[in-house]
């Protein structure tokens, strides 16, 4: 079994990557104490969601699970699932409410940020967007497009983050959903999700060529391993690194995506039932002059 070693320290690493991340963790610390006031300060909590965010963001894109994820699709899903389930919400809650007022509160940002972010437009085009790159054609396409792959990455990164939204953000000039809403949209979105999981779990045979073909896997390696490393192997497939059949990577990775989805979404769901019981609790207490708290 062949060791990842042997594509180098940039494929594995990817350092100009985690040299983006951190100029970006950078820009997040002079922003906060440009911006801030006395009154409006990001607090220890934000701040480490913010970076925990980004560090993720950088083992999903930049770290060895981003060449792993060429090799295998399991890996592929993990990484998706971090990539669009995880780091947006961190991020989104990484960044205090005013500094988001600021970016957002522009002439031309504010009605586009708005349009895109209501709960039924952001809930569609990001379970749509992430169904039809998934579509065997569509992806083994984009796998092998280095232009494309990133462009379509970006793209679905950005619905992500307009999904998460309408969910958690704290903008007070901002729509907010009730409790309720909040628990069915996040019902909606893992239903949305599901056929494409299904689709991939169940399939009787191998569906993309870049993890099944080895021209094509080769091909779809060009997008994490230097032309000048790559061109000195001798690669005949992903076989060469995971002894785990093709079909059977498949369906785990589809299991994996499912089971991220369903820890997340289910955190989230907790969350905001237990937040809107105890606020259904106090306004009834509050209703009701014979309640034990309003007695004395």
């Amino acid at each position: 079994m062949g060791s990842l070693e042997i594509f180098g320290f940039r494929a594995l690493w990817s350092p100009y990557y985690l040299g983006a991340v951190l100029l970006l963790i950078g820009l997040y610390f002079v922003l906060i104490k440009r911006f801030g006031s006395e009154h409006e300060r990001a607090s220890r909590k934000e701040i480490i969601l913010f970076v925990t965010g980004m560090v993720l963001l950088y083992a999903s894109k930049g770290s060895p699970l981003d060449l792993l994820g060429h090799i295998m699709f399991s890996a592929h899903m993990a990484q998706m699932a971090i990539l669009y389930l995880v780091v947006p919400p961190l991020l989104i809650l990484g960044v205090p409410a005013w500094l988001w007022k600021k970016a957002i509160f522009r002439p031309v940002v504010k009605p586009l940020f708005q349009f895109f972010s209501k709960p039924l437009i952001a809930i569609i085009v990001f379970n749509g967007l992430f169904s039809m790159y998934h579509v065997p054609l569509v992806f083994d396409f984009i796998k092998t497009n280095a232009v494309y792959h990133a462009a379509v990455t970006v793209l679905i990164f950005i619905a992500a983050f307009f999904m998460w939204w309408p969910l958690i953000h704290r903008v007070k000039e901002l729509p907010h959903m009730g409790g309720l809403l909040k628990m069915g949209y996040i019902m909606a979105d893992g239903i949305l999700l599901t056929p494409a999981c299904a689709l991939i779990m169940f399939s009787g045979t191998p569906l993309y060529l870049t993890y099944s073909d080895p021209s094509a896997w080769v091909e779809a390696m060009k997008l994490c391993v230097p032309l000048d490393t790559l061109s000195g192997m001798t690669l005949t497939g992903p076989e060469m690194f995971s002894s785990m059949p093709v079909l059977e990577d498949q369906q785990l990775g589809a299991i994996v995506m499912k089971i991220i989805q369903e820890i997340v979404y289910g955190t989230f769901l907790a969350i905001v039932f237990f937040s809107w019981a105890k606020k259904e609790r106090a306004k009834d207490e509050a209703e009701d002059p014979y309640s034990p708290s309003t007695v004395h």
